[in-house]
């Protein structure tokens, strides 16, 4: 295991060939380099027992380092170009910040064909996983835990958009993106669709990206990106914690499948009054 100061370098593969690293990250520091053989190794030649995970980008394992750490391997797919700029972008944005309510970034592997990071461990998932129903867990969250889930990820939040600079937008808040630890302590992830926009500037204009239903309609429709995108997908984030269910669901009838417009059903000013957490919002399930 080595660090080095940047990726503007090319690695040759083990065919003879090289492997160009894009010049967008020519700029990053202190990174810990692992070597492929090393999380092979640490995650027992990538068995499927040790998966935890796998998205677009590709899949996320539980491994165990030659230093005894528990870590979270994510893979990138080799076949993902897309998947390799949000590779680099996730490093660019994640290697210089830290936070409590942040995901730690110990490493990553770039060696041939081979992208990968290393995170710390969450013991409990994601909230997807957990809360929402999305595996098979039967945990249970008290109220006072939401909430304090709820003050986690937005104290995270705050730290990204208000004492970072440039201060950085998220672009992907949702469910299977916030990981809790053995305590259900919050910690936002995946940082691949990230952007860095300049205190002078009141927004940047750009490709829209994100997951539908926690996309802010104003940067969905026009593209420009400001930090109230994260504050819309925040917003969708708390109401899918407070009702227990993920904001689409497509197996239930027609006129529930989306939570937002079962919200507005309940706070329409035709029905002269509010749900309560207690009551009728058990039924937004």
């Amino acid at each position: 295991m080595t660090w080095f100061s940047c990726f503007g370098r090319r690695a040759t593969s083990p065919a003879g060939g090289t492997d160009e690293v894009d010049e967008e990250v020519s700029g990053i520091h202190n990174v810990r380099l692992y070597t492929y053989k090393e999380l092979k190794n640490a995650t027992d030649d990538f068995s499927p027992a040790n998966k935890i995970g796998e998205g677009g980008f590709g899949s996320v394992y539980k491994a165990k380092l030659k230093d005894g750490t528990i870590a979270a391997i994510k893979v990138l797919s080799a076949e993902s170009k897309q998947g390799v700029r949000e590779f680099l972008t996730e490093i660019n944005v994640i290697s210089n910040i830290e936070h409590e309510y942040l995901v730690k970034l110990y490493g990553c592997c770039v060696e041939a064909n081979h992208r990968i990071l290393v995170y710390n461990f969450l013991e409990n998932n994601s909230l997807a996983q957990t809360l929402l129903g999305g595996g098979s867990s039967s945990m249970q969250f008290s109220w006072r835990t939401r909430s304090r889930i709820c003050i986690g990820v937005a104290r995270g939040l705050a730290f990204l958009h208000e004492e970072v600079r440039p201060y950085i937008v998220h672009r992907d808040i949702k469910a299977s993106n916030i990981l809790l630890d053995r305590n259900l302590n919050p910690k936002i992830a995946d940082f691949g669709l990230a952007k860095l926009i300049p205190s002078n500037m009141t927004h940047v204009s750009t490709r829209v990206a994100g997951t539908i239903g926690y996309l802010a309609p104003e940067y969905a429709i026009r593209g420009q990106l400001t930090r109230k995108a994260d504050i819309y997908s925040f917003g969708v984030l708390l109401v899918e914690i407070v009702c227990g269910r993920c904001n689409t669901n497509t197996r239930l009838p027609i006129g529930e499948q989306y939570l937002l417009e079962r919200v507005m059903e309940f706070l329409s000013p035709c029905h002269h009054r509010l749900f309560t957490c207690n009551g009728d919002c058990m039924a937004l399930r």
